[in-house]
């Protein structure tokens, strides 16, 4: 017996019931997956059926997705929404950029002229440029946060535009020193 054999809930419960033990994975693909579950959903009328046999084909898609029944309920209730299922990668981390490159260039420029102070120090020099002097430049940099001043300090770009090196420091230490 294949799954395309399966067409009546009847079938569908029988087929769940001899598999129990077995663990199934029909397709990789999201794109296969989400079309495996429509093509189901289509085949047995799913928005047609009563409770009972809702759940036997839920139960069904769970065993062959492998997806959580939050994720299928998901899908189902789009399917009902819109006739179909369809996947968009995203295409962003979800986080706004609030940090330009000019704001971070800006950042390696006061830290330049500075000589890299404190980040609380540096944080206090760009509110008193925006609201003291009223240079727009600093305008993003005077509610900038100390934490996230040295997490700007420490992206490619800022790196890119400043560098501080220091040299190690020498010291003195008394190996063997008797003493007494």
């Amino acid at each position: 017996m294949t799954i395309e054999d399966l067409k009546t809930i009847d079938e569908l419960e029988a087929f769940l019931e001899g598999s129990q033990p077995i663990a199934f994975s029909v397709l990789g693909n999201k794109n296969e997956r989400y079309n495996f579950i429509r093509k189901e959903l289509v085949k047995f009328r799913y928005l047609m059926l009563t409770k009972k046999e809702k759940g036997s084909v839920i139960h069904y898609l769970l065993k062959m997705t492998g997806y959580s029944r939050q994720q299928l309920t998901r899908l189902i209730r789009q399917y009902a929404k819109t006739g179909a299922i369809n996947w968009t990668p995203s295409r962003s981390n979800g986080f706004a950029k609030k940090y330009t490159d000019q704001d971070i260039l800006q950042l390696a420029k006061t830290d330049k002229l500075h000589d890299t102070l404190c980040g609380h120090a540096v944080k206090k020099l760009c509110e008193r440029a925006y609201n003291l002097f009223d240079d727009t430049d600093y305008q993003n940099l005077s509610s900038i946060s100390v934490s996230h001043l040295y997490n700007l300090r420490d992206s490619k770009r800022y790196k890119r535009h400043r560098r501080n090196f220091t040299k190690t420091q020498s010291r003195q230490v008394a190996i063997g020193e008797r003493r007494k």
